[in-house]
């Protein structure tokens, strides 16, 4: 399955991945589109399908950690958010240009986004056939029924026969319009319909948090400060690109979790004072500074509490696969 780090050892994406590839054995090294039929390792092999190949088997690896019960449906929820966050902060890009696109590796931030996109656009598939066949069918209807039809006869699917295994699975609804506005295109995906159908809904709150607005480094000699935003309180406080972070007040600065706890200590106190200690050509300062809140939206996905009967059956199936 693959070769991992000591240092990987009990990290959380180690489960993440190694469920990825296990589904790989079956999505890819079976069941795979035309294009990528037979596989060959000495020329590539550009197609617009990895959305399905490695997008859907990234969904696929989600649902196997919380159908396993390696992670419990909140973690489930809170991996699929993170996506949708990801992506919204990626230029829009269709999934079919990112799948060809990778292959001459974009700088602008869309080189690999047919892994979280094409694993959100799976989940998006998945619910609208639950909700169309009344949770009888789901896409493992439709990559079941694909892999009979083609990896059985020893060959790839076509996009035609991807599509038209989709609408059998709901029941004989149109997925043209899909295609061409979320596959094709590139429109936003459709979250306040679709995630009710599976009794889910998408909540954004507007949180206020203190943030120096400075972006840094770290690394054996410690935090480096990289870059300063004009008008922050760590640009007020008069720190520059170049400083090593000591400390913040009186808690030091090791590493990322060092801002958490800034955080923690300093939420809700707008305008309260504070020293920052920082390293500069060898001499140690004490720079003054003022708390500033800084407004952060934060979305979350969570089950609805007026979720239909059938849409909190289409809920179940997804976390459960029945």
């Amino acid at each position: 399955l693959g070769i991992y780090t000591p240092f990987g050892i009990g990290a959380p994406w180690i489960s993440s991945v190694t469920a990825h590839e296990m589904f790989h054995s079956w999505n890819v090294k079976r069941l795979r589109p035309a294009d990528l039929w037979p596989y060959r390792y000495d020329r590539p092999q550009p197609t617009p399908w990895l959305w399905v190949s490695e997008g859907i088997t990234d969904y696929y690896a989600d649902l196997a950690l919380v159908r396993g019960g390696i992670v419990d449906s909140t973690e489930f929820f809170r991996t699929t958010t993170e996506k949708i966050v990801q992506v919204a902060e990626t230029p829009p890009v269709a999934l079919e240009d990112a799948s060809l696109s990778t292959w001459i590796h974009p700088t602008d931030g869309t080189g690999y986004i047919y892994y979280p996109k094409g694993s959100l656009a799976g989940f998006l598939l998945d619910i609208l056939i639950r909700d169309a066949s009344d949770n009888r069918n789901s896409l493992d209807t439709v990559l079941r029924s694909l892999y009979q039809a083609a990896y059985k006869r020893g060959r790839g699917f076509t996009g035609a026969e991807w599509w038209a295994a989709v609408s059998r699975a709901a029941g004989g609804r149109s997925f043209a319009a899909f295609n061409a506005r979320y596959i094709d295109g590139r429109d936003p995906f459709p979250w306040d319909s679709v995630l009710p159908l599976a009794g889910l809904r998408l909540v954004t709150d507007t949180v206020r948090e203190p943030r120096l607005s400075l972006q840094t480094v770290g690394d054996s000699s410690g935090v480096t400060v990289t870059d300063v935003a004009p008008g922050g309180a760590a640009d007020q406080a008069g720190v520059k690109p170049g400083d090593v972070l000591v400390a913040l007040g009186s808690i030091p600065v090791s590493g990322e979790e060092s801002f958490a706890r800034f955080r923690a200590a300093y939420a809700g106190r707008e305008g309260a004072e504070f020293t920052i200690r920082v390293r500069r050509g060898g001499r140690e300062l004490e720079l003054p500074a003022r708390v500033r809140l800084v407004a952060r939206t934060e979305s979350r996905i969570e089950p609805d509490p007026t979720a239909t009967d059938k849409a909190a059956r289409i809920r179940q199936g997804i976390l459960t696969g029945r």
